[in-house]
């Protein structure tokens, strides 16, 4: 079982807990960062602490799978995965009109995203 970093925007956070599922159903060990500090700890440690611990755990990491579209926080942690050589994949997340997720796909490119940001690396 490999170590795998889910990143994914804050406006997914809802569904942290069902992408982690996806992960150890693919026979990974998930480490999330809502799962680990809830929602940046609701305001009791400044979130910059949080993204430093948070950028040294995805380095202990072996692969980087991302969830939705990619933005600002999750481009770092793409860009962290590249200068390390860990293998990148991107999925999104299909969801029913009452916001149940009912397929979670891979995926190589998302729409609407920078090019940089998209390319599949392993």
């Amino acid at each position: 079982m490999k170590l795998v970093f889910t990143a994914h925007s804050s406006a997914l956070s809802h569904y942290s807990t069902l992408i982690c599922k996806h992960v150890f159903k693919s026979g990974n060990i998930p480490i999330n960062l809502f799962n680990l500090y809830g929602y940046f700890m609701h305001g009791l440690v400044d979130r910059e602490d949080i993204f430093e611990a948070n950028n040294k755990i995805l380095g202990k990491c072996d692969k980087l799978w991302v969830f939705g579209k990619v933005c600002e926080g999750v481009q770092i942690e793409i860009d962290i995965a590249k200068r390390k050589g860990m293998s990148i994949r991107f999925f999104e997340l299909k969801a029913s009109n009452d916001g149940e997720i009912v397929k979670i796909a891979e995926v190589t490119a998302m729409v609407g995203e920078p090019a940089k940001a998209l390319r599949k690396n392993g």
